[in-house]
Order: C-alpha cells, then sequence, then structure tokens
C-alpha cells in the first residue's frame, strides 16, 4: 500500500519525530510506514490522518491507483 504520509508531514513542516510524538509511536515507525516497509493499523492511520488533517483516503492508496 502506497502513501502520501512524507508529502503531507513536509508541507506541514512536521518531521518525523514530531509526528511520531503527536500519534505516540516511534520516530520509526514513522520513516518505516513512509518507505512502505510497514502497514499501519486501521487506528494509526485514523490518526495519522487526524494529525495530518487528511482523510484516510487521501494518505494512503492501492499499488495501482498511485
Amino acid at each position: 500500500m502506497k502513501n502520501r504520509i512524507k508529502e503531507c508531514r513536509e508541507k506541514k513542516g512536521i518531521s518525523q519525530g514530531k509526528l511520531a510524538d503527536l500519534c505516540n509511536v516511534s520516530r520509526q515507525t514513522i520513516n518505516a510506514i513512509e518507505n512502505n516497509k510497514y502497514d499501519p493499523s486501521l487506528q494509526l492511520a485514523f490518526k495519522l490522518a487526524k494529525t495530518l488533517e487528511m482523510t484516510v483516503d487521501h494518505l494512503f492508496c492501492d499499488e495501482e491507483e498511485s
């Protein structure tokens, strides 16, 4: 599953560490998600979307949709 987290995070001027703190996860988790090495739980996906002021479907998409 592809995601736009890095793009959205950078537009808001938020570091991986800050996003991790806001979502109560490690910076390594954010890094792994951004690099498509880890798919977040549904709960974390919603937390990321809310924190970045986006919808879940804007942040995540199937490989075929990208």
